[in-house]
């Protein structure tokens, strides 16, 4: 079945008129890294999912681009670690899906050492990013899970159980105010990208609106 979809979106890419609207081309890229993915056709995953975000950054489609360096990353190439952190820029920078932040920053937690505070750091950070922009019907199943993948963090990182000790890590840890937090998990995105950088972050950031 999978096979069938990806001969049908290779087809509906090639009939595309070259003038063919560049979001409608990005969202048949996407979808055939994600299947590619699934065949564990990785090298050709990363060529599909590598040219959507390309489309989604020229477009300033920034969920898109973000969902793209998703696949970049579960595509398992040289620089999927990079994909990964800009990822992560984008999901903190723009008010994309808070569903998709969470699973980017959840790749932080699964890649990271038990002892290592980058997964504590991305941890926070997603229940932040849900706390803050999340509505309903998602938010609360969403605050939930969240609030689970940072008790196991805890739990893994210094062997926390019982909700005083949790309250007791998360201050000592200062993680309980992002001004403090945020500045770390940029460090941990540097890491991931390293020089790597397919966009300019100052740009993005300058054209921000002021609130």
């Amino acid at each position: 079945m999978l096979k069938r979809l990806v001969a049908d979106l290779r087809r509906q890419l090639e009939e595309l008129s070259p003038g063919a609207e560049t979001l409608r081309r990005a969202d048949l890229l996407l979808q055939l890294g994600r299947a590619l993915v699934r065949l564990e056709e990785r090298p050709e995953a990363w060529a599909a999912a590598r040219a959507a975000f390309d489309l989604y950054l020229a477009e300033q489609a920034w969920e898109g681009a973000a969902q793209a360096c998703d696949i970049l990353f579960l595509s398992e190439q040289p620089q999927s670690l990079a994909a990964l952190g800009q990822g992560i820029w984008l999901a903190v920078t723009y008010p994309i899906d808070p569903e998709l932040s969470v699973a980017l920053l959840q790749r932080v937690v699964e890649e990271t050492p038990p002892d290592a505070d980058g997964a504590a750091v991305a941890a926070v950070t997603a229940y932040y990013l849900v706390d803050l922009r999340a509505r309903e019907p998602q938010r609360e199943h969403l605050l939930i899970y969240a609030n689970q993948v940072l008790a196991t963090v805890a739990r893994r990182h210094s062997g926390i159980e019982g909700q005083q000790d949790f309250d007791k890590w998360i201050q000592d840890m200062e993680l309980n105010d992002p001004a403090r937090f945020l500045p770390r998990l940029r460090n941990v995105v540097d890491v991931l990208v390293q020089d790597g950088w397919w966009f300019d972050r100052e740009a993005l950031q300058a054209a921000l609106p002021a609130d």
